[in-house]
């Protein structure tokens, strides 16, 4: 079996561990949502949080924890065809006005976050769907099994 990618991404700063921590809580506690973190996407992305809704929608959000950290990144347009709704999402300190108004945008910190702005709804197709459900049950099982088995890799 390949090796697993990290449930939590060591290349992450601190902020965008508390961001992702705080959209995750909310998006459990608010929307009834179940979240990953570190999803490896197919085209070779990353993406920072993925989560499924109670009716199998899926939302992507992308951290940003500063400003250099938003203008460097050139990759996020690549998220969109593999989720319903696509979100940025901020530590409290930085300017909101940097994101692009078309996208969701959501602040968060290490306890909590919100919605600033929602992000439009793009169903995926069926197939993409069904690819995307069954990687995620696929991953969220092989997690578990680390967890349960470290030795077995």
């Amino acid at each position: 079996m390949a090796e697993l990618p990290p449930i939590v991404d060591l290349r992450q700063s601190p902020t965008a561990l508390r961001v992702q921590r705080g959209v995750m809580r909310f998006l459990r506690n608010a929307h009834d949502f179940c979240c990953y973190a570190e999803v490896p996407l197919s085209n070779g992305r990353r993406a920072d949080v993925l989560a499924v809704g109670p009716k199998g929608e899926i939302w992507i959000v992308e951290i940003k924890s500063s400003l250099v950290d938003f203008q460097v990144d050139r990759k996020w347009p690549n998220y969109k065809e593999f989720c319903d709704r696509f979100f940025f999402a901020k530590p409290p300190e930085l300017d909101p006005d940097i994101f692009p108004q078309s996208e969701g945008l959501m602040v968060g910190d290490g306890h909590d976050a919100a919605i600033l702005r929602m992000a439009e709804e793009t169903p995926l197709p069926p197939a993409r769907r069904k690819a995307m459900l069954l990687k995620l049950t696929r991953l969220g099982a092989d997690r578990i099994h680390v967890l349960m088995d470290p030795n077995d890799l």
